[in-house]
């Protein structure tokens, strides 16, 4: 796995650096790839709700170390594809605003359920992302290449927390990785307070 995260985050980083180097001065256009690609990176909600996602996943290990963010991944594709297309889901902000809170609440809690669960409570959300990130799309933008773009984002910051957390554990301070939870999902009431 860890093979693949770093593969994931190597990948990411060369296409970041080779979009800057190939861009000419006075033409500031954004590649429907980055654009998909910054776009979970630019808001604080999406970056804490993918993070948690990792960490859960870390915390729960074994077969849901892949399955939950597979899922959430999906699924965010799915809700993206529907965006994309057109269709309206409602509350997207507030299904946004509360992943971040209650994946963070699940690290704090260590909270163990059936892999199915994890990957469908992780899957439910990841959908809330996926419309929110096909809404914002740019209309000049491919949007396969835009997807490919989130989804690389997104696996990429699962990656980072899926390794932050079995390194907390490895060192015998899982307890560190709770507080992440916590100061998520506080960060998540204090996004929707805002």
């Amino acid at each position: 796995m860890q093979s693949v995260i770093k593969k994931i985050v190597l990948e990411s980083a060369l296409a970041v650096s080779s979009s800057a180097v190939l861009a000419h001065s006075g033409h500031e256009h954004t590649s429907s790839f980055m654009s998909g690609f910054s776009h979970p990176l630019g808001g604080l909600d999406h970056l804490l709700a993918m993070v948690a996602v990792g960490l859960w996943a870390a915390s729960l290990g074994g077969r849901a170390l892949y399955a939950v963010p597979v899922a959430f991944v999906a699924m965010m594709l799915l809700g993206g594809g529907a965006a994309m297309a057109g269709l309206s889901v409602p509350f997207v902000e507030q299904g946004i605003l509360l992943s971040v809170i209650v994946l963070g609440a699940l690290v704090l809690g260590a909270k163990r359920l059936p892999v199915v669960a994890c990957a469908a409570i992780a899957g439910g959300f990841a959908i809330f992302h996926g419309v929110a990130h096909g809404m914002e799309m740019p209309l000049s933008a491919s949007g396969a290449q835009y997807a490919l773009g989130f989804a690389l984002a997104t696996a990429a910051l699962h990656g980072a927390g899926v390794g932050f957390g079995q390194w907390m554990a490895r060192i015998g301070t899982p307890l560190v990785t709770r507080v992440g939870g916590s100061v998520i999902a506080l960060m998540g009431m204090l996004l929707a307070l805002a």
